[in-house]
């Protein structure tokens, strides 16, 4: 579907509410997805098809950014030809008719085409290793994770409703959030990243040296830019740029799917904004929980302190 005002009509047509959780194979997924399952599970990948992947609200945004405009050699005017979501479309999202679902999108994109996806590993479509696609992943510090993802589900419209802080530190610790426990996703992507194509980063990485970061996207999809256009791409994507930026902002999205009145899209894009959100006793059941989870395991995930 086109970046225009057709897709404010087809929202504003949509029966859009906050639909509830159904398991996938063991992973809560909002009701439309697991009951179109089957189209996601069945997507067939090309092998030049890049897949960017991250637990949500972990950065996702930024490196579709970042990748998009690689693709288009730093040209910000043709980053501009739509908004993000459908230059990249989301893969397993399926909504209300007449909104089109992510495998419609993909299904009428010309190659090669970027896809996002929140799916853990064991979820993602087996096309996608059957054909060796290259998977841009990112994780992000657990605790800023809970307070973005937190925001983001209360203004849009679609997912659970979140509760009080309170309640979601507990929802999140559980696992009893949309696409699962952050955990797992984490781990996952981990344990599989030299059986595949997968280039592991992380958030607090991009936000320290955006360049840095770039130019390791840039050498894992085997292209070469020059010195100006990577320093142009990093001022392109940063937040601030972003942020004000329509087609990245999702301000094109209707109040009726995200409501920016409640929490912007882009609301801070911090590392560390979790310390003014946790209480004390909020922390230590937190750090509990990640000792649970982390236990062996030697992603270099930043101090949580």
């Amino acid at each position: 579907m086109e970046g225009d005002n057709s897709y404010q009509e087809a929202a504003a047509q949509a029966k859009l509410r906050r639909f509830p959780l159904k398991l996938v194979k063991g992973v809560p997924l909002m009701e439309p997805i697991a009951d179109g399952w089957d189209i996601v599970e069945n997507f067939q990948a090309f092998p030049d098809d890049l897949i960017i992947s991250t637990y949500p609200k972990a950065g996702t945004t930024w490196v579709q950014e970042i990748v998009d405009l690689i693709y288009n050699d730093g040209d910000a005017v043709k980053c501009q030809r739509a908004p993000t979501f459908v230059r990249i479309p989301f893969l397993e999202i399926i909504s209300p008719p007449p909104l089109p679902s992510g495998v419609e999108m993909l299904g009428k994109m010309p190659r090669p085409r970027i896809i996002k996806t929140h799916l853990p590993f064991h979820l993602v479509p087996r096309s996608i290793w059957e054909n060796k696609c290259k998977v841009i992943y990112v994780a992000r510090n657990a605790k800023d994770n809970t307070v973005s993802y937190y925001h983001f589900d209360r203004m849009n419209k679609t997912q659970p409703d979140p509760g009080t802080w309170d309640q979601y530190i507990t929802k999140f610790i559980k696992g009893e959030v949309a696409w699962g426990p952050w955990s797992d996703h984490v781990k996952g992507y981990w344990a599989e990243k030299n059986n595949h194509q997968i280039l592991y980063l992380f958030y607090e990485d991009l936000k320290e040296n955006p360049r840095q970061q770039t130019v390791k996207i840039l050498d894992f999809l085997e292209r070469v830019l020059p010195k100006d256009i990577i320093d142009k791409i990093v001022e392109l994507t940063s937040f601030s740029s972003m942020k004000n930026n329509p087609m990245t902002n999702y301000t094109f999205f209707p109040k009726n799917l995200f409501d920016h009145s409640v929490s912007p899209f882009m609301r801070k894009g911090e590392v560390g904004d979790w310390q003014n959100h946790f209480s004390e006793q909020q922390r230590q059941l937190f750090d509990r929980a990640y000792a649970r989870w982390m236990d062996g395991v030697d992603i270099p995930f930043r101090d949580l302190l």
